[in-house]
């Protein structure tokens, strides 16, 4: 019976992360990005050459792997912003039940449950999980990591290790952030490793010891494997390993520690205060919890504290889940703290939405426990022994119903904010270039024998000669290559070619931008 409710709520979870996802996903968010259709771009070309690249400099250096998945995508769904985002989905999905199994480790399925249905509704994930960024992936591959490498432990199976390794070497393959979270998995075995020391007998040690050692010797191996091809890369090609990083960096400013230290009050400050002001990432300002969950979240946050505490008094060693989870929280925030642009920034911070929702998870169940626990003492001070158990089960249920609503409050507030406040927002409309969408609509309209001009008139970084804006518009249409720009009639013109007359006369000419 047990088994049987833990199952379906996990698969409800899942049917509600689901909905959150694909409900509407051909209309929020509006329009499409640039940073997405470049995506898109890369991928048409990787499938139709059949030359997958790991690293893609051009596009503002990205990493191969979320690309080469969404070229199978568009060749099921075409060029469109949903085959875009339909892989951001599922990823999202596949987070938020890896998340139920890696805190199911950690601590209990309670935990699990209540930490993937924060995520499942969550304004925050469920953004990313909307939009063609390849971000997305990072958060699905710590967690799937992170549980098969405490599996790996527990376990002392060298098939667990291997598994773990295929994620965490993925990872690299996905976004810069990734990078620094293997320090907390080495931050998790060293606790782990002096924790069962501490615990065990010495013949139970030396055996757990040499099993351990194995596993990790089959980690190295298979992580080394995976990485390598783009550690290769980044030792024939230098300037992609930091790329955007020395753009960004707080390290390339004046006054950088000056500046770290407002980065670092403002990163917290955005959980709970003021949040990302970035129209495409957060509803503007906003703080990224719901405000009773920021609540659950400083309370789960500051019970790990005291777990650690308590545990290196009663057992002299720290609790080795929290110290992964503290070691991931603030290694996770680091990519944030050291950028020296748009902060607070949640796209940056994404390594850590899982670790953020079993913070807040904790904080819940320690409060349903505390209630619990409350009522069921009163019940048994105030009741004739054969009534208090019924009056504990009442307590219970009641407390239970309590949890219940609550989250479905959540869940509503934060479906009402995506789906009827943000999406339909027109400032929203405007950040993805809902106005590129339009023009490509239009040209795939036109016949195709009328010659057409895009007017490239934004700024942005040149790929091939033309500023990145026009992405949108060469994706819709599928003129990113010469060859297709022919087929269709459809070219681009910068500034410069527009000035210098380098077009047909009686041509069709749009600007991407209408100038005012």
């Amino acid at each position: 019976m047990k088994h049987l409710r833990e199952f379906t709520i996990v698969i409800l979870i899942i049917l509600v992360a689901t909905i959150f996802r694909l409900y509407k996903l051909d209309t929020f968010p509006p329009g499409l990005y640039p940073d997405e259709a470049m995506n898109g771009n890369n991928a048409i070309q990787a499938y139709e050459t059949g030359e997958y690249k790991i690293f893609y400099p051009e596009n503002n250096g990205r990493e191969g792997l979320f690309i080469a998945i969404q070229s199978l995508s568009i060749r099921a769904f075409g060029n469109t912003a949903y085959a875009l985002r339909f892989v951001s989905a599922i990823t999202g999905i596949l987070t938020v039940l890896g998340l139920y199994f890696l805190a199911k480790k950690l601590f209990n399925w309670q935990i699990g449950a209540i930490a993937s249905f924060l995520m499942a509704i969550s304004f925050w994930h469920v953004t990313f999980s909307r939009i063609g960024f390849r971000a997305i992936m990072a958060p699905l591959l710590v967690v799937w990591g992170a549980y098969f490498f405490w599996k790996g432990l527990s376990t002392t199976r060298w098939q667990h290790f291997a598994i773990s390794a295929i994620f965490w070497g993925l990872g690299f393959y996905t976004y810069i952030s990734f990078r620094v979270m293997p320090g907390a998995i080495i931050a998790a075995l060293l606790a782990y490793w002096y924790a069962i020391k501490k615990d065990f007998s010495h013949d139970r040690y030396i055996h757990a010891r040499n099993r351990i050692t194995q596993g990790l010797a089959v980690f190295m191996l298979v992580g080394g494997i995976v990485i390598f091809p783009l550690a290769y890369h980044f030792y024939l090609q230098p300037e992609d390993f930091l790329g955007r990083i020395t753009q960004v960096s707080i390290f390339s400013q004046d006054s950088p520690l000056k500046i770290l230290a407002t980065n670092f009050g403002k990163t917290l400050g955005m959980f709970n205060f003021v949040g990302d002001h970035n129209w495409r990432h957060n509803f503007a300002g906003r703080p990224i919890l719901f405000l009773p969950v920021g609540i659950f979240f400083i309370l789960g946050f500051f019970k790990s504290i005291l777990r650690l505490e308590r545990g290196r008094k009663t057992r002299g060693r720290f609790s080795p889940p929290h110290i992964f989870l503290f070691s991931w929280f603030f290694l996770g925030l680091l990519p944030v703290v050291l950028s020296a642009e748009g902060i607070p920034h949640s796209l940056r911070a994404i390594v850590v939405v899982p670790v953020i929702y079993i913070f807040t998870a904790e904080g819940l169940w320690w409060i349903f426990e505390w209630s619990r626990d409350h009522y069921r003492v009163r019940s048994r001070q105030q009741s004739y022994l054969p009534l208090a158990h019924h009056h504990i089960a009442q307590s219970t249920l009641a407390i239970s119903l309590a949890l219940g609503a609550f989250l479905l409050a959540d869940a509503i507030y934060e479906f009402k904010t995506y789906f009827y406040d943000w999406g339909p927002n027109e400032t929203v409309r405007a950040n993805f270039n809902q106005n590129y969408v339009d023009i490509a609509d239009r040209l795939n309209a036109l016949p195709r024998i009328k010659v057409k001009y895009v007017l490239v008139n934004a700024g942005g970084t040149l790929v091939n000669g033309i500023p990145m804006p026009a992405q949108t518009v060469m994706y819709l249409t599928d003129t990113w290559t010469s060859e297709k720009q022919q087929a269709k009639n459809i070219f681009y013109l910068n500034m410069e070619q527009y000035a210098q007359r380098r077009y047909l006369p009686n041509a069709i000419i749009i600007p991407l931008e209408e100038k005012k």
